[in-house]
């Protein structure tokens, strides 16, 4: 009865190169589209063996790791994609992609949006999913293909429903949280 919050595995998109804000957009959606490159570490092999029943987010990454695990998700649901990134208008300066990744998340966390997905409206997404995995946990261990920042809102309202943490989340491609049920259920 644990949930395992796996991370897709590295995609074969290309890192490299200089862009301003605005073509981040595209980037992102490239991104999106891109399958799982490498292939999964022993020690996640093992741990996604041990799942009972199988979800994934929709994005091809998350699905072309179970694929690479050899595992076919038996629920594929948007509420487990990754959350977008906000998008900025300018077309200067030229700067690598992981620069404008790491300043538009920053950007996302501090408030800013712009027509994506909120903050507060990915935390209510996180928890809506945190409740189906713990719905599914009623049938043995669950195994989630997912994102790395999603998995850590899940992660995080895991914590709040009193599930206890064997590993936490990590930004790490082909890593794995495993969270076991509470002690005390939270409604008791």
């Amino acid at each position: 009865m644990t949930i395992i919050l796996m991370r897709h595995g590295k995609p074969d998109h290309p890192q490299g190169g200089r862009l301003p804000a605005l073509a981040m957009a595209a980037w992102c959606e490239a991104y999106d589209m891109s399958q799982v490159e490498d292939m999964p570490p022993d020690r996640c092999r093992q741990v996604a063996a041990t799942a009972d029943y199988i979800v994934a987010s929709p994005l091809p990454r998350a699905r072309s790791s179970l694929e690479k695990l050899g595992l076919e998700a038996a629920d594929v649901d948007p509420l487990f994609s990754e959350v977008s990134l906000p998008v900025m208008r300018l077309g200067y300066p030229h700067l690598p992609p992981g620069f404008w990744l790491l300043a538009l998340r920053l950007m996302w966390l501090g408030g800013y949006a712009g027509t994506v997905e909120s903050y507060q409206q990915a935390e209510q997404r996180a928890q809506q999913a945190a409740a189906k995995l713990i719905a599914l946990s009623a049938r043995g261990n669950v195994l989630l293909a997912g994102h790395g920042i999603m998995n850590k809102l899940i992660a995080r309202q895991l914590r709040k429903q009193g599930w206890l943490a064997e590993k936490h989340a990590s930004s790490r491609h082909w890593s794995t949280a495993i969270y076991h049920p509470p002690f005390i259920p939270a409604d008791a």
